[in-house]
């Protein structure tokens, strides 16, 4: 058998997920979408990170660096707050692994969850959905309604 299109399910882990495993998680995250975000999302980059940068820390005023999970960067956004007037890339999404690894591990839940929880409220943060709208939008998403 002869398949087209191959898609990398992790079920379980042994050790830590690598920064490959998070990719992964996250390519399918942002393959299943709510409707809402898909639009949003059609040029979206991703990178994963174990850790937010010095820049990044200072630019959230981070007192930690696991206090950030996850990072939505408009290209159109040259510093917070400053935006330029042409885009000349892609939005970008920054997951940061260990971040999310400790998230994960006082949750409870599961790892892909998890990850789409994060992925969805950054990204629907970004997009200036209501607490409400976006709460809406894991708990469907949880539930296996995407």
């Amino acid at each position: 058998m002869v398949m087209s299109d191959r898609q990398d399910i992790i079920m379980n882990f042994g050790a830590a997920p690598s920064i490959d495993d998070v990719t992964t998680i996250v390519r399918g995250v942002l393959n299943s979408l709510p409707d809402e975000l898909e639009e949003a999302c059609e040029d979206l980059e991703i990178d994963i990170q174990d850790f937010p940068d010095e820049m990044t820390e200072i630019d959230q005023n981070l007192n930690d660096p696991y206090e950030l999970l996850c990072l939505y960067k408009s290209a159109k956004e040259v510093s917070p707050g400053v935006e330029k007037k042409a885009a000349d890339g892609n939005d970008l999404l920054i997951v940061y692994r260990r971040p999310v690894l400790d998230y994960w591990c006082e949750s409870g839940d599961e790892f892909g969850l998890v990850v789409r929880q994060v992925v969805i409220e950054e990204i629907a943060g970004q997009q200036d959905f209501s607490d409400d709208e976006i709460d809406e939008m894991v708990s469907r998403h949880h539930q296996g309604v995407l």
